[in-house]
């Protein structure tokens, strides 16, 4: 199962948009506290996500509370990571996978990264910007993972109108 961990999230919008890839994906998002909003429907409404009520989510009061009840593997997006996102092995849809992120002012304290450098990573970018928003790199390792497993179950085809849609339009 792929896992989605955001460790003390401080924006809504990154939050509400994670959210609707998580219910997309058939990921479980795990959201460790302080949160830097409310959970209150109506704030997280206001960022877009209309999906709260089929987002499978825990909170957790801190990241020692996560480890506790969760066991997998745990992987680290941070800026400083020296592996792209691609040099990992994903591809087993029964091991649970956690690709941990951090909060989008400071990303995950390097005493959370030291004891698990082998499996910190960066997605490759330019020096001209220190990091990409968190909810788009939050959808290019949940991705990549479901590529590598050959996207389980998840529909090929639009499923309102049809995979011949373009065919009768």
């Amino acid at each position: 199962m792929i896992n989605i961990v955001l460790f003390e999230p401080e924006i809504p919008g990154n939050t509400g948009n994670i959210m609707r890839t998580c219910v997309a994906t058939n990921s479980k998002l795990h959201l460790i506290k302080p949160l830097g909003f409310s959970l209150d429907e109506k704030y997280i409404k206001r960022s877009g996500v209309n999906y709260i009520d089929k987002c499978d989510y825990t909170v957790y009061e801190n990241i020692d509370d996560f480890y506790s009840k969760n066991t997998g593997t745990f992987y680290y997006l941070t800026r400083y990571g020296h592996k792209p996102h691609t040099d990992f092995d994903y591809s087993d849809s029964e091991e649970n996978l956690y690709f941990i992120f951090g909060k989008e002012s400071t990303g995950i304290p390097t005493e959370l990264l030291k004891p698990h450098l082998d499996h910190c990573m960066r997605l490759p970018m330019t020096a001209n910007v220190r990091a990409l928003n968190l909810s788009n790199t939050v959808a290019i390792m949940t991705y990549e993972a479901l590529r590598q497993q050959n996207y389980n179950d998840l529909l090929r085809d639009e499923p309102h109108k049809g995979n011949d849609y373009i065919e009768r339009s």
